[in-house]
């Protein structure tokens, strides 16, 4: 999962960058970066770490321009190295640079596509890369008057038919302007925003409209399934609805997990969704366990206390915080080893004893994925004198990995995979577990929007909107076990001016 902000202004762009990074810095703590265009020279930098870490002051003066782009990132797979770090430059044609949130699931064939056909050569293993190569490539054939911005749609479309998977993609076109747009289904979010000022209208593309929010940009939309917008430099918008876009079809897990709870994602509020999800756990334990002992619910801090507050107050049982969370660790879920995840569960989170004495305590969180970090505070509510300790999730059992943009671990490494619910309850230590049902998350989200019909649940279902490749998946799992992301982090920025 990433970040993504794109912004043509009519100031100078990098400080509204940096602050729009640092809200959407929970899509990404591994890498950042920032390019800006000032007259046709294309000034970038980026490197490993957080926001506040990757820019010095003295590099960020001299990202010079009124048009940017911005990227925060943690991989999905393969390196997390400094020369993947976003955004991407290519010199031809123009000059383009470029950000991508998603995963495609073509890659590999699209690189020898690349390479074999059109010529280009690859530096890196990621996908972003070869969709940076795509475009390029499409816009190359649009010829020399090749960047009206009917040709900039033209070739987005062509990339539509070449790149199969979940993409929302900002690009910025020396000397033209910037670009961005969504995969045919929908699937990563995009949205659309603007503000006037005493010298015009500003425009801004971002991951969530809290980026937005921040810069004091008013939301105007999300982006449609397919759908491309084109700003160009003196501040013209232009849209085009791809032919090749299909019914939306967003990932459920960002209004589980990876969302911000203040952002509104496809006419979706992610916090009201979370309360449903409470209110529908609440309503499987009233109907399959009516008889409970349950004292007390305590969330899981931060992203369950949402869920948590409904279900306590429907089940009539007291809502307490159990747990101090410490908010200078990172998220262990996007955390980049299994060693580095144990260790930061109890640098994390610190129990408040008094709140577990005695008490049959239900625990809340937003998932189990690989069950690390449930599995220890479940034994840390028990240290703390809880009597019975039950644990609850707010979505379903997450059995199969996520191909489209987030780190579901190899199949192996996921708690649930093999194993029904009572056996995962037996590796937890848990006295009792409850997941949400499937059907029930969708109607807590798809009634913030009944045009939604169909959401991508596949960590859930195993079912994949875009189909899969023979082999992709046993391909896949080889390289996203923590084994295989043992690697070194070189630490430093890098400047590169174009």
């Amino acid at each position: 999962m990433c970040g993504i902000i794109g912004i043509v202004g009519k100031q100078a762009v990098t400080p509204l960058i940096y602050d729009a990074l640092t809200v959407l810095q929970h899509r990404g703590q591994d890498a950042a970066g920032i390019a800006t265009l000032e007259g046709h020279r294309i000034h970038l930098f980026k490197g490993n770490g957080l926001i506040r870490d990757v820019f010095p002051d003295s590099e960020l003066e001299k990202l010079l321009g009124k048009t940017g782009i911005g990227h925060v990132r943690y991989p999905t797979a393969g390196s997390a190295n400094q020369d993947e770090a976003q955004p991407f430059f290519v010199n031809s044609p123009y000059g383009i640079v470029l950000g991508h949130n998603g995963n495609l699931i073509n890659a590999a064939r699209l690189k020898k596509e690349l390479f074999d056909s059109d010529r280009r050569h690859l530096n890196t293993e990621s996908d972003s890369e070869v969709l940076l190569n795509v475009l390029a490539h499409e816009l190359h054939r649009m010829g020399p008057a090749g960047m009206r911005p009917k040709d900039v749609f033209k070739a987005v479309d062509g990339l539509h038919q070449r790149c199969k998977g979940a993409y929302s993609v900002i690009a910025m076109i020396s000397g033209k302007g910037v670009l961005g747009f969504r995969d045919p289904h929908g699937i990563r979010p995009a949205v659309l925003g603007y503000r006037d000022t005493e010298k015009g209208r500003e425009y801004a593309i971002a991951s969530e409209n809290v980026a937005l929010d921040a810069l004091d940009f008013t939301l105007m939309r999300d982006l449609k399934p397919g759908e491309a917008v084109f700003i160009t430099l003196d501040g013209e918008l232009h849209t085009h609805e791809s032919p090749h876009a299909q019914a939306a079809c967003p990932c459920i897990f960002e209004y589980v997990y990876f969302a911000r709870p203040d952002s509104m994602l496809d006419d979706i509020s992610v916090y009201k969704a979370r309360l449903r999800m409470g209110q529908a756990l609440a309503r499987k334990i009233l109907r399959d366990w009516p008889d409970h002992d349950i004292d007390v619910v305590i969330p899981i801090p931060d992203t369950s206390r949402t869920s948590a507050l409904p279900l306590a107050y429907d089940l009539e049982v007291k809502y307490r915080e159990g747990f101090i969370k410490n908010r200078y660790i990172g998220r262990t879920f996007i955390m980049p080893g299994q060693a580095e995840r144990k260790r930061s569960v109890r640098q994390k989170l610190n129990a408040i004893d008094l709140e577990f004495r005695d008490k049959n305590v239900l625990l809340v969180d937003d998932s189990i994925v690989r069950g690390t970090t449930s599995k220890q505070i479940i034994q840390m509510a028990r240290e703390a004198g809880a009597r019975k300790v039950y644990f609850a999730s707010a979505s379903p059992p997450v059995r199969y990995p996520n191909i489209y943009g987030i780190d579901m671990p190899a199949p192996s490494e996921l708690i649930a995979s093999g194993r029904n619910e009572k056996q995962i309850e037996q590796v937890l230590g848990a006295d009792r577990l409850i997941y949400q049902q499937l059907d029930d998350l969708v109607e807590a989200c798809r009634e913030g929007n009944t045009g939604i019909t169909r959401f991508d649940t596949s960590c859930f279902s195993g079912e994949y909107v875009t189909g899969v490749e023979e082999g992709y998946l046993e391909k896949l799992e080889s390289q996203r076990s923590d084994l295989a992301k043992q690697r070194c982090n070189n630490g430093a920025g890098m400047q590169l001016t174009v």
